[in-house]
């Protein structure tokens, strides 16, 4: 499976590509939503993007409208990984297409978690 990180951390795109490959993805990084949406067109597929909310050139928020107004990543998962904690932020979210929020910071736990009610990872035993 292939995941697609984007943040303008190198940190914390360095910590999530960590912790994705440790789940067996593949993984791919972006700084911004913009090239974000260039990576995405030269992946051809993903499974499952993690984006950050505040960014430079792209914001996570934009990116998610973006993606959704493709038909061809209509079932791509996207996980919103942010400092934006108001339930207000995280209702918007979702409503404009992300599937799951995690508010940071968080652990290797957590995203496993999210990553299990995606049905992108078997349920633990």
């Amino acid at each position: 499976m292939k995941t697609l990180i984007i943040d303008d951390s190198k940190a914390i795109r360095s910590i999530l590509k960590k912790m994705m490959e440790s789940f067996g993805f593949e993984t791919f990084e972006a700084a911004n939503g913009r090239d974000a949406m260039k990576c995405l067109r030269e992946m051809k597929n993903c499974d499952v993007v993690l984006v950050d909310w505040n960014m430079p050139v792209m914001s996570g928020l934009d990116f998610v409208k973006e993606l959704r107004s493709i038909a061809f990543f209509k079932k791509t998962k996207i996980m919103m990984v942010t400092t934006e904690s108001g339930m207000s932020g995280m209702k918007l979210a979702l409503a404009e297409g992300a599937d799951e929020y995690v508010m940071k910071p968080f652990n290797k736990e957590i995203v496993f978690d999210k990553l299990i009610q995606l049905g992108l990872l078997p349920m633990k035993e």
